[in-house]
């Protein structure tokens, strides 16, 4: 079953050579995207139900034998990552084709977009299977190319401002990485992961310190940890409302992905236990606070987007296998959860005209099936009994508890005043635009329909969605299908738990995914 291995990565870049060919034909380009996408949801479903009974699978790309050539793993960590995020980016191009078709592919210019969207894709995937320093940064740039192209669709002065600033950070970021690669590369002489697991025990502590200090440094910018988040409330809300979605569920999740695979495998012990767990609580409290602050349910999304990702670092802060346990579980909820409410932001837009707080209201009576798409995951979010948020925060909980010790406890603290918190925003993002009476200035469906007759129609903002459009049924299904499945996390969370139970067990032990690479022992 190896040959699975690199199909997640080839897919999708073949998909894009493919649509890229196919320009002038926006329904065929559709259809390549959306079979590549459910044949890598298919493929990274078999892989996690191999490597669950096998353990980890491991390709050598091009036929190079490791350590002199690249490998591909697909562990249950890394297979359990690609399910979710192929789950993903399939309802989230389903909802952009949707949208592209009710705005008369304005926003998601179709040459262009499905190319890249699958080269985002590929991106992802890579940074999930790499086995390899080298190509796990080859996977990040490969992200870093594709998103500053879709964070700028449309060429607004808005967008093209913000892309400057996501791209800026990103190479900064990248910079850190490629100094620490060469850095790493100069001390052992591999960037092989499995073969780093063994050569880097040998070197001396404060050596392994400053290589572990500049990955945590290069990956906390793209995971956005405070204090290195301030980039992403500012860029990620411009952007079509499909693009945020997949960012906001995406991007900085392989962020931490890397944070977790690089403090499991290559540097264990917990030096930097304390440091992580002190980052993660000002993660949640700093970000929370800016949720609770602002006006713009996008701008409100993006920080609570910041807040959560405290709770993943709470749990490999805490280094027991309960803890990674936990941030393994929240991980798999929050790409899918955050997702959802980014894509029920883009339809509160659309039905709207806006997602400023003091220019909605009454949706709720305007559109019961958009309040129901918006709250449940709310709820989710904020942790509400019985929904998986809860349960991976309470999973997060126990172990700090378990710990005992007062960073432990103070992190315990900080997770429930966020929890709260995040309750009190989403309800003040439920009162203001769901609740209260409709905004005078609101449009009634079919205004930009007749608008559009009179040729009066115009946009409320830049960039905004035709103002009380009827919601396109390619844009509803699509989010209802996010909702469900984070509703199935709570049906399935025993079997889920389980899952990120084993692959937190497995990294902490290291030697299933060393063995698996190098069978004989690490050269």
């Amino acid at each position: 079953m190896t040959w699975l291995v690199p199909l997640p990565v080839v897919m999708p870049l073949l998909g894009a050579a493919l649509t890229l060919l196919l320009a002038r034909r926006a329904r065929a380009q559709r259809w390549v995207s959306i079979i590549v996408l459910a044949a890598t949801v298919a493929v990274a479903a078999l892989l996690l139900v191999q490597s669950s009974l096998d353990g980890p699978l491991v390709v050598e790309v091009g036929g190079w034998v490791a350590p002199m050539g690249i490998v591909l793993v697909a562990d249950q960590l890394a297979a359990l990552m690609l399910v979710v995020s192929a789950s993903v980016t399939l309802c989230v191009l389903v909802y952009s084709i949707g949208q592209g078709m009710a705005d008369g592919n304005e926003e998601t210019p179709l040459s262009v977009y499905h190319p890249t969207y699958l080269v985002l894709t590929a991106g992802v995937c890579n940074a999930f299977l790499s086995g390899d320093l080298f190509n796990l940064y080859v996977g990040f740039e490969i992200l870093l190319v594709a998103s500053y192209v879709l964070l700028t669709l449309g060429s607004t002065e808005t967008r093209i401002r913000a892309g400057t600033t996501y791209v800026v950070v990103s190479l900064l970021s990248s910079l850190i990485f490629l100094v620490a690669i060469g850095l790493v590369y100069s001390a052992t002489g591999t960037l092989n992961l499995a073969q780093l697991a063994d050569r880097l025990d040998a070197l001396p502590d404060d050596m392994r310190l400053v290589l572990q200090g500049m990955l945590l440094l290069a990956f906390g910018i793209k995971a956005a940890v405070f204090p290195l988040s301030a980039w992403l409330p500012d860029s990620y809300p411009t952007a079509p409302a499909p693009v945020t979605a997949v960012f906001a569920g995406l991007l900085t999740k392989v962020g931490v992905y890397a944070i977790i695979r690089t403090e499991t495998l290559l540097f264990p012990g917990g030096r930097t236990a304390d440091l992580l767990m002190v980052i993660a609580a000002l993660t949640m409290v700093v970000g929370i606070l800016g949720a609770v602050a602002q006006s713009d349910i996008k701008r409100l999304l993006s920080f609570t987007l910041v807040s959560h990702i405290g709770y993943m670092l709470f749990g490999v802060g805490l280094t027991t296998p309960l803890g990674l346990s936990a941030a393994i579980f929240y991980v798999v909820h929050h790409i899918t959860i955050q997702t959802t409410l980014f894509l029920a932001a883009g339809l509160v837009e659309r039905r709207g005209g806006s997602t400023a707080l003091d220019r909605l209201g009454g949706l709720a009576r305007l559109s019961p099936l958009l309040a129901l798409l918006f709250f449940v995951p709310a709820l989710n979010l904020a942790g509400i009994p019985p929904f998986s948020g809860f349960l991976g925060k309470l999973g997060l909980v126990q172990a700090g508890v378990d710990d005992g010790g007062f960073l432990a406890w103070a992190l315990v603290a900080g997770g429930l005043l966020t929890s709260l918190l995040t309750l009190y925003a989403i309800a003040r993002v439920w009162n203001l635009a769901f609740w209260r009476a409709p905004h005078p200035d609101m449009p009634e469906p079919g205004d930009a329909d007749r608008a559009a007759r009179t040729g009066g129609a115009e946009q409320p903002h830049e960039g905004a969605s035709p103002a009380g459009a009827v919601l396109p049924r390619l844009m509803t299904v699509p989010t209802a299908a996010l909702v469900v499945l984070g509703l199935a996390l709570t049906v399935v969370a025993g079997p889920l738990f389980e899952i990120s139970t084993d692959a937190a067990d497995d990294l902490l032990r290291r030697a299933p995914y060393v063995e698996a690479v190098f069978p004989e022992g690490p050269p």
